[in-house]
C-alpha cells in the first residue's frame, strides 16, 4: 500500500510517501521510503504573541501543501494522514487553515492533541528502533511545543507529555538578539526549567533507559558535531552523542551569530534565526535527564538521534486507517 504523511508544524512542514510492506512481503522495515521532503513555511510566526495563524504564513504553508497534493497524487497515494500541531492548536484561526487542507486533499486533517502528537511521534520512533534498553524516552523538539514520551518497544506509552517549549516560540519569546544576550537566554532557561517541572510530575525520567531525540534542532546539533558539509540523513540517523558533547554543540549555537550559522552547508536557512533556542531547550532537557538518571542503576550517558518521528508515524497510521484523498 502506498501511503503518505504530511506533518504541518510550528516552523517547517514535511511530507513522506512511503510504501508499506504487506503480510505476503515481510520486511524489517515498516516503510519504504518513496519521497521524503521538508520544508521551512514558519507557519507558527507570532501565534505565540497574537494567538493567530499569520496571513502570509498560511500563505507560505499553503503553497507547499498544494505541492505535496500534486505529488501525492503523482505517486498514486492510496491514504493520507495530515497532522497540524502545536501552532495550529493554538489558533484561534485554526479553521481557515484546516479547510483549505481539506479543499487541497480532499482529507480531514487533524489537528492533534499534545497526546496524539507525542503517540504518532513514538510510533514513528520505534518503527525504527526496537533494539534499545527499555523503557525509551522519545523526545521531538518542536518549534512550538516539545513532545516527551516514554515508552516500550512494543508500542505502549507508559507516559508523556507535552512542553510549550519550542525553538520558534523561545526565539520570539526570549531571544531577540542576534547572538543572545546573558539575561534573554537566563530567561528562557527559566522558562524551560518551568516547564520541565510540568513534565516531572507526568514523566518520570528516572524510568528512562534510552534517550532518542527526534526533529530538526536535535538532528542539527548532530550534524554540527559530525563536521558535516551538507544534510546527510544516513549519517546523522542512530548516531550517539554524549550529553557533553551536546552540550557543548548547544553552547557554540548559542554564543555565534546567525552569519556563522548560516555558512553551515547543512543548515537550511529557515533554521538559522531559531537554532540557538531549539539547542537551549535541548541542553536543558539533556541536562535533566542526566540529573534524574545519574543514581539510577543504568544512568543515560548520552542520546540517540533519530530520523524517524511523527512523520512515519503518520504514515504507519495512514496503512492502519486507511484515509483516502480526493482523487481516489
Amino acid at each position: 500500500m502506498r501511503v503518505a504523511g504530511i506533518d504541518a508544524g510550528t516552523n517547517s512542514i514535511r511530507l513522506l510517501i512511503a510504501d508499506v510492506a504487506g503480510p505476503a512481503a515481510p520486511s524489517k522495515k515498516a516503510l519504504s521510503d518513496v519521497v521524503r521532503r521538508m520544508e521551512i513555511s514558519r507557519l507558527g510566526q507570532g501565534v505565540d504573541r497574537t494567538g493567530k495563524l499569520a496571513p502570509d504564513a498560511l500563505e507560505r504553508t499553503l503553497h507547499f501543501v498544494a505541492e505535496y497534493a500534486q505529488q501525492c497524487q503523482e505517486y498514486g497515494v492510496e491514504s493520507i494522514r495530515f497532522a497540524a500541531t502545536s501552532a495550529t492548536r493554538d489558533a484561534a484561526n485554526r479553521e481557515e487553515f484546516t479547510a483549505a487542507v481539506r479543499h487541497a486533499l480532499g482529507v480531514d486533517p487533524q489537528v492533534l492533541s499534545g497526546e496524539e502528537e507525542a503517540r504518532t511521534t513514538f510510533a514513528g520512533a520505534i518503527s525504527i528502533h526496537r533494539d534499545c534498553p527499555d523503557p525509551m524516552l522519545a523526545v521531538d523538539l518542536g518549534g512550538g511545543s516539545t513532545e516527551l514520551v516514554l515508552g516500550t518497544a512494543d508500542g505502549e506509552i507508559l507516559s508523556s507529555f507535552s512542553m510549550d517549549v519550542g525553538s520558534v516560540r523561545m526565539r520570539e519569546r526570549h531571544l531577540l538578539t542576534d547572538p543572545p544576550t546573558a539575561a534573554q537566554i537566563a530567561a528562557a532557561r527559566a522558562d524551560i526549567q518551568a516547564e520541565l517541572a510540568r513534565a516531572r510530575q507526568v514523566v518520570d525520567f528516572s524510568q528512562a533507559r534510552t534517550l532518542v531525540g527526534l526533529a530538526g534542532t536535535v538532528t542539527s546539533v548532530t550534524a554540527k558535531f559530525l563536521g558535516l558539509t551538507s544534510y546527510d540523513p544516513a549519517a546523522i540517523d542512530g548516531t550517539f552523542l554524549t550529553f557533553d558533547q551536546i552540550d557543548t554543540v548547544c553552547d557554540w549555537y548559542l554564543s555565534v551569530p546567525a552569519a556563522e550559522r548560516a555558512k553551515l552547508g547543512f543548515m537550511h536557512p529557515g533554521r538559522v534565526d531559531v537554532i540557538g533556542a531549539g539547542a537551549l531547550v535541548w541542553q536543558e532537557l539533556c541536562r535533566a535527564i542526566a540529573s534524574e538518571t545519574a543514581e539510577s542503576a543504568a544512568p543515560i550517558l548520552g542520546s540517540i538521534t533519530s530520523e524517524h518521528d511523527i512523520l512515519d508515524g503518520l504514515a504507519l497510521w495512514a496503512a492502519a486507517e486507511p484515509n483516502p484523498p480526493r482523487w481516489q
